[in-house]
C-alpha cells in the first residue's frame, strides 16, 4: 500500500497536484518559503536538550491523528458502565471512596471471558487514564485528572492485570495468522493491543513526571511501580524484555499487526523509568568514582553543554576575499550573453546544481559552519525566532570550556618516545623514571599528569583481567542487583536479535529510506481502514505518516542511547558487547544514511496539526481543516522530536567510535565528512558539538588539501571539544594512523567480552577445573551417592572385574 504515492484515485487538478504528496521522495512535504535571492541566514536554535519534550507534547505523540474518533469511544464505554452503577453525579463529584469502587468494578470487568466485554471494561479504564476530559473545562484540569485517576488504577492493581492482558493478546495466534494473511493491515487489526498499551504508556509516562507537592502515598506508589518495572516480576522477566519480544516478532513478520510506535513509546518510557535519565547517570557516574576512589569529575557535562552556544567563528582575511571574489563572479556571470551561458556553467564550480554529487563537492569546499547561503532548491528559510525566557547559563571565564583529559596510555606513549630520542631505551610502562631526559619534557610529564583521567570502564577492565587471571584466588565478584543489571541479564540471550529489530524499524522510518517491497510495514497503527477520499484527508494522513515516523525514530535513538550509557556505566563489557552488535548490524552507515538528507528540513519540518493534538483536540471545538491551515503548520521555530532524535543518533555514533580506530575509519570509508558538514548548519550548540568530535577523530585521515579548505571548521574543533593533550588529531603525525585492521580488533574485543559474559552469566559450562573440591575423606566417604538399579543387580560382577582381578601396588600406592 504506497500512501505516499497515491492520490485516492481522483482526478485533480495541477493545483490540487502541488498539494499532493511527493512521491519522488517518499514522503509528504510541504512548499519551503523561500526568498527573493534564495539565501536564507539561520538563526540560533533556542532548544534544550531534555530526557523528554514537554508532557503534554509526550502525550499527544502517543495517539495518531487517525485514531480521533476513538476518544468519544472511550467516553461512551465509560459512561455507560457510570450510569449502571453511579447516580447521575459526575466523577469529578465523587468522593475518594466511590471513585476507588467504581475503579475496582472496571478492574474486574477485565477478567471476564468475553473478548467483547473485556474491551469495553479497558476502554472504560483508558477513558480515566485519560483524564476523564468530557467534565474538564481546560487542558490543566485535564492533565490533573489524569495524574489523579492514574494513581487510583496503580493503586487498586491496574497495571498487573494489563500485563496479563498484554501477554494474551501477544501470544494470540489466530489474530497474528490473520493479519499475516491479510494483504493490507490497518488500524481495526490491533484495537485490543493498542487500548492496551495507551493506557500503559498514560501510566509510566504520567507516574514518572515528579511533583513536590504529590502526596506522600503517591511517592510510595511511584518507587513501588519503579521497582516492580525493573525487576523479573512480570512474567519473570523485566518488562522492557516482554516489549522487545514484540519487537522482534513484528520484524520476523509473525505479528505484521502490532502498534508498533506504541510498543516502542512504552519501551523507551519504561526503561527511562526504571533506569534514569541524564541527570540520574552523571549521579550514578560521580556515585561510582566516589566507590572506587578515583578524583571527582572536572565539571558537570551537563551544565557545560547548556551553556555552549552555536559556532559562529569570524570570517579570515583569506575567507572574506574568497567571498568577494564569489560575488563578483556571480555579477559578472549575470552579464554574460545567454549564447555563452552555457559553456560557462560547464566550468563554473559556484553554480547550484541538484545532483548530490555536486553537494558534497561545494560541502567539502565550503569553509562555513554557519549557514551562509543555501542554494534555492536545498533549504527552506527557518522561520523567525519566537521569543524565549533565557535559558539559565553558565558564566565562564574567558578561555576553552573543557578541562583537558590525558590517559595513561598517552604517558606511556609520551615517555616511550622520549626516552627513545634521548636516551636510546625504553622501560615499558614505567611512567615514573625520568632519569636522563631534560627538564622541558620533566613539566611536560608534569602537566600530563596533572590532567590524567581515569574512567570507571579502566578499572573495570583491570578488575576482569584479573578474575581472568586467578578465577580460583580472585573470589567471588560482588555484582549490585540493580535495575540496569537485571535488564542486561533479561535481554543478553536475544540481544543480537533485539538490535538487528530496532535498526531494521529505524531503516523503515528514516526519511531517506525510499519504499520497498521487502521493507517492513510500519504505517499498521496509522493507516485507516478506508483510504482517502479528497485531497484534504490525503494531506492529513500525509502529515499523519510522517509525523508517525518521526516519533519512531524518536523513541529507538533514546532506546539505543539511554541503553548504551547505562550499561557503560554498569559494567564496559556490557556496553561493549551491545556497541559491537550494533556495529555489526550496520548502524553506522544507517546513521549516515540518515543524515544524509537536508537537515535544515527535516530539523524544521512541521508534521503536526495542533488542534488535533491530545488534549486541546478533547477539550476545544475544533476548527474546520483546510488545505491552508495544513499547509502553513505551526509557529514553531524547530521540531523538537526531531532536533532530539537527531542530537541522539550523533551521540549514539560517537559512542561506537571513540577509541576505535576500526570504527573511526569506518566513517572514512563511508564519506562521512561532507555529510557531517552539512549538519553543521544547524545553528544549535549540542548537535554542532558531536558533529565537530566525529570529524575531529576522522581529520588526520582526511588528508592535508581538506583540512586546508576547512579552516573554520578546525577552528570550531578547536574551540569546542574537548583536548586531549598530546593528540595530534589536526596533523595526521599519531602512532594511530596505522593499517586499518578491523576484523583482529573486533574479534580481540569479542573474545573479551565472551570470556566475561562466559563468566559472569553463563554458569552451566563453567570449566570443571575451576569447580572446588572437597579434599576432607570423613566428608567423601560420608555423602550418600545414588546408584542406578542395574549396578546393583550386577554388583558382585562389578567388585570381581574391578577390584579382585586388579592386582594393586600398595607400594607404589603409598609412595
Amino acid at each position: 500500500m504506497d500512501v505516499g504515492g497515491s492520490s485516492g484515485g481522483l482526478p485533480v487538478n495541477n493545483k490540487q497536484r502541488a498539494m499532493l504528496p511527493n512521491k519522488s521522495r517518499g514522503e509528504f512535504t510541504r512548499n519551503p518559503r523561500k526568498d527573493s535571492e534564495g539565501l536564507s541566514e539561520s538563526p540560533d536554535i533556542e532548544f534544550e536538550y531534555a530526557d523528554t519534550d514537554k508532557w503534554a507534547a509526550e502525550l499527544s505523540e502517543l495517539y495518531s491523528y487517525t485514531e480521533g474518533p476513538e476518544f468519544a469511544l472511550n467516553r461512551k464505554c465509560f459512561e455507560v458502565e457510570f450510569k449502571i452503577h453511579v447516580s447521575d453525579k459526575k466523577w469529578t463529584e465523587l468522593d475518594a471512596a466511590q471513585h476507588r469502587a467504581h475503579a475496582m468494578r472496571l478492574l474486574d470487568g477485565l477478567e471476564v471471558i468475553a473478548r467483547e466485554k473485556r474491551l469495553k471494561a479497558a476502554r472504560a479504564i483508558l477513558y480515566m487514564a485519560q483524564g476523564t476530559f468530557a467534565e474538564c473545562s481546560c487542558e490543566a484540569e485535564v492533565q490533573y485528572w489524569m495524574r489523579y485517576n492514574v494513581f487510583l488504577l496503580l493503586d487498586v492493581g491496574t497495571f498487573t492485570a494489563l500485563v496479563e492482558l498484554l501477554n494474551m493478546e501477544i501470544d494470540n495466534s489466530a489474530a497474528c495468522s490473520s493479519a499475516v494473511r491479510k494483504p493490507a493491515i490497518s488500524l481495526a487489526d490491533s484495537t485490543d493491543l493498542r487500548v492496551l498499551l495507551n493506557i500503559m504508556y498514560l501510566m509510566v509516562e504520567t507516574i514518572q513526571q515528579d511533583d513536590p507537592d504529590d502526596k506522600p502515598e503517591w511517592k510510595i506508589i511511584r518507587e513501588t511501580v519503579r521497582s516492580e518495572l525493573g525487576s523479573p516480576m512480570f512474567n519473570n522477566e523485566p518488562i522492557s524484555v516482554m516489549l522487545f519480544g514484540m519487537v522482534t516478532k513484528f520484524c520476523s513478520g509473525h505479528a505484521p499487526h502490532f502498534p508498533m510506535k506504541k510498543v516502542l513509546l512504552l519501551l523507551w518510557k519504561s526503561i527511562l523509568f526504571t533506569l534514569g535519565g541524564f541527570e540520574r547517570l552523571l549521579g550514578i557516574k560521580v556515585c561510582k568514582r566516589e566507590e572506587l576512589g578515583l578524583p571527582p569529575l572536572p565539571e558537570d557535562s551537563i551544565r557545560v553543554i547548556r551553556s555552549m552556544r552555536a559556532a559562529s567563528p569570524p570570517a579570515s582575511a583569506s575567507d572574506l576575499i574568497e567571498q568577494q571574489q564569489k560575488r563578483a563572479r556571480r555579477e559578472h556571470k549575470a552579464l554574460i550573453k545567454q549564447d555563452n551561458l552555457d559553456a560557462f556553467n560547464e566550468k563554473d564550480p559556484y553554480k547550484a546544481d541538484d545532483s548530490r554529487e555536486d553537494e558534497d563537492d561545494n560541502d567539502d569546499n565550503d569553509n562555513s559552519i554557519e549557514a551562509e547561503t543555501f542554494p534555492l532548491e536545498r533549504d527552506e528559510v527557518m522561520p523567525p525566532p519566537i521569543p524565549h525566557p533565557p535559558s539559565e547559563r553558565m558564566s565562564f571565564p574567558k578561555g576553552l570550556p573543557w578541562a583537558p583529559k590525558v590517559r595513561e596510555k598517552d604517558i606511556e606513549n609520551f615517555l616511550e618516545s622520549s626516552r627513545s630520542k634521548f636516551i636510546g631505551y625504553t622501560l615499558g610502562n614505567d611512567t615514573d623514571t625520568v632519569v636522563g631526559l631534560p627538564r622541558p619534557i620533566h613539566e611536560s610529564i608534569r602537566t600530563l599528569k596533572q590532567h590524567k583521567y581515569i574512567s570507571v570502564a579502566e578499572i573495570q577492565i583491570s578488575k576482569e583481567e584479573e578474575f581472568q587471571k586467578t578465577p580460583l584466588s580472585g573470589g567471588e565478584e560482588d555484582v549490585e542487583m540493580c535495575s540496569t543489571e537485571l535488564l542486561y541479564q533479561g535481554i543478553l540471550p536475544s540481544l543480537p536479535q533485539y538490535m538487528i529489530a530496532l535498526l531494521k524499524i529505524l531503516l523503515a522510518a528514516a526519511p531517506t529510506s525510499k519504499a520497498k517491497t521487502d521493507s517492513i510495514n510500519i504505517l499498521a497503527d496509522v493507516l485507516p481502514e478506508e483510504m482517502p477520499t479528497t485531497v484534504l484527508q490525503s494531506m492529513k494522513l500525509g502529515v499523519d505518516v510522517n509525523r508517525h515516523k518521526e516519533i519512531i525514530v524518536k523513541a529507538i535513538s533514546a532506546i539505543l542511547l539511554l541503553l548504551l550509557k547505562h550499561f557503560k556505566l554498569n559494567h564496559i563489557y556490557q556496553f561493549e558487547y551491545m556497541a559491537q552488535h550494533l556495529v555489526f548490524a550496520n548502524c553506522i552507515p544507517l546513521i549516515l544514511k540518515f543524515f544524509n538528507q537536508n537537515i535544515m528540513s527535516y530539523i524544521t519540518a512541521k508534521n503536526s496539526i495542533s488542534v488535533l493534538d491530545f488534549p486541546y483536540c478533547v477539550v476545544h471545538e475544533l476548527p474546520e481543516l483546510t488545505a491552508e491551515s495544513l499547509e502553513a503548520g505551526d509557529n514553531n521555530q524547530f521540531c523538537w522530536r526531531n532536533l532530539f532524535s537527531c542530537i541522539n543518533l550523533l551521540r549514539i555514533l560517537n559512542k561506537l567510535t571513540k577509541w576505535k580506530h576500526s570504527r573511526t575509519m569506518m566513517l572514512v570509508v563511508f564519506k562521512s565528512a561532507p555529510i557531517l558538514k552539512r549538519a553543521l548548519k544547524v545553528k544549535q550548540a549540542m548537535m554542532q558539538l558531536y558533529v565537530l568530535k566525529l570529524l575531529k577523530v576522522q581529520t588526520k585521515y582526511l588528508g592535508r588539501q581538506w583540512r586546508k579548505s576547512n579552516m573554520k571548521t578546525m577552528s570550531a574543533i578547536y574551540q569546542k571539544v574537548r583536548h586531549r593533550l598530546n593528540d595530534d588529531w589536526a596533523y595526521g603525525n599519531d602512532l594511530d594512523a596505522r593499517p586499518w585492521d578491523f576484523q583482529a580488533e573486533e574479534c580481540a574485543l569479542r573474545a573479551n567480552i565472551e570470556r566475561f559474559n562466559s563468566r559472569r552469566y553463563d554458569k552451566t559450562n563453567s570449566n570443571p577445573d575451576f569447580l572446588p573440591v572437597d579434599n576432607c575423606l570423613q566428608s567423601v566417604l560420608g555423602q550418600r551417592v545414588d546408584l542406578p538399579e542395574d549396578f546393583q543387580m550386577n554388583y558382585d560382577l562389578w567388585l570381581e572385574r574391578e577390584v579382585f582381578s586388579k592386582p594393586i601396588s600398595w607400594e607404589e600406592l603409598l609412595q
